[in-house]
């Protein structure tokens, strides 16, 4: 059987490396920003339905799950302790199989078990049972698991479910790094069991001008943790002394850092909240409308627009292609030395397989003192391999070693 020749394209980019830019723009939204929530659950929700699908039959069944709603509630927070008076709403929905040659697959309470656990383990001064109302609205799909096996040994390779692309680029700017880094930080278990104040929607900005960068961080403080308003100012101060500690570690630029910056002691106005996340003050979220599956937020760069989170992790390219975009990016940036930047774009074509894109687009900037075409054949070569194995990045997704947000 001849080796496929797949179209993929290997050119030099011509533009501004982002060091270079004089203004650089990079978000993050943290896990228990209400965006980040939506995304949560949606991949949770996939990932429980995969692991179940393939314990009852062997095989993933078509389901996607990235369309979760998350509606607002309302509190009073106040220090020392307040209470949520209106619980956050999420609201589940998309496609799942959920009849098997006549046997039913219960969707709905997977569906619900998986968001439930997410929750506890994202959002740790959540009461899921008080504070949240789940409701399972997952549209329902039969299938004939005979078909569906014989489809499978007919196309061992998944056809695309889709027309669409995916874009990954590397390595990260100093920048890139200080943003993701800081939510991490401020998110870690070693931070909280310092600091248990500090909830988990952390929103992370970064604006870089020049070789000076501003850090703008939005923390929700958990009322109960705070007893008046100078422990709240004390957390606030050990947020500032962590994340400068961070950027030290990561740059020599100038790194100016703000907590909190609506905070208003005189009118005694303070971020905080009963659960740590403002999605209990009438903040919604929805998916796709945080980070990249990268985990940031780039105007700088190339991006998609699709949400990854929730689509299945066997055939639906606008999951698969950002992260196979992602992976290939990374691998050419640290495997191949005259690279600065490069930029991945994939496309598919809807009933292809998926490791045979309609068009795999590298662009590189190179280093001073290289050319693209003297390691052309490198990076073809990269792309190549990780689409002749593109199956492995649905085992990587249901063994958690990748993220989507």
């Amino acid at each position: 059987m001849a080796e496929k020749k797949r179209n993929i394209v290997v050119e030099e980019l011509i533009r501004t490396p982002i060091e270079m830019q004089k203004v650089e723009l990079v978000e993050r939204k943290g896990i228990g920003h209400p965006d980040s929530i939506a995304d949560g659950i949606a991949e949770a929700v996939s990932r429980a339905l995969s692991r179940e699908y393939i314990k009852r039959y062997g095989i993933i069944l078509h389901h996607n799950t990235d369309q979760v709603e998350v509606v607002g509630g309302r509190a009073y927070p106040r220090f020392g302790g307040g209470e949520v008076i209106k619980p956050i709403y999420i609201l589940l929905s998309g496609r799942a199989v959920e009849f098997i040659d006549r046997e039913m697959f219960p969707v709905h309470e997977v569906a619900i078990k998986a968001a439930k656990e997410y929750l506890r383990n994202a959002v740790r001064h959540l009461n899921v049972e008080e504070h949240v109302v789940i409701d399972s609205r997952i549209g329902q799909g039969s299938v004939d698991l005979v078909s569906v096996f014989n489809k499978a040994k007919e196309n061992p390779i998944p056809l695309a479910n889709d027309t669409s692309f995916g874009v990954g680029y590397a390595p990260l700017s100093e920048t890139e790094k200080i943003v993701l880094e800081t939510e991490k930080l401020l998110n870690s278990p070693e931070f909280k069991k310092k600091w248990p104040a500090v909830g988990e929607d952390v929103k992370v900005m970064g604006l870089r001008k020049g070789d000076e960068i501003d850090l703008t961080i939005a923390a929700a403080i958990v009322d109960s943790e705070v007893a008046n308003p100078k422990e709240y100012m004390e957390v606030k101060q050990g947020i500032y002394d962590a994340v400068k500690e961070l950027v030290e570690q990561h740059t020599t630029r100038k790194v100016n850092i703000f907590v909190n910056t609506a905070d208003d002691p005189e009118k005694d106005i303070y971020y905080i909240t009963v659960t740590g996340t403002s999605a209990e003050a009438g903040d919604d979220g929805s998916v796709g409308r945080g980070n990249r599956v990268n985990g940031l937020i780039t105007p700088n760069r190339h991006m998609s627009m699709e949400a990854a989170a929730g689509k299945n992790p066997v055939s639906h390219v606008g999951k698969i292609y950002n992260l196979l975009a992602m992976l290939i990016a990374n691998d050419i940036a640290e495997q191949i030395e005259g690279v600065q930047e490069v930029y991945v774009r994939i496309l598919s074509q809807i009933g292809k397989p998926i490791d045979e894109p309609l068009v795999a687009s590298i662009q590189i900037i190179p280093k001073q003192g290289y050319k693209v075409e003297s390691f052309e054949r490198d990076a073809y070569e990269i792309a190549d391999e990780w689409l002749a194995n593109i199956t492995k990045i649905q085992k990587m997704i249901l063994e958690d070693r990748l993220n989507v947000f």
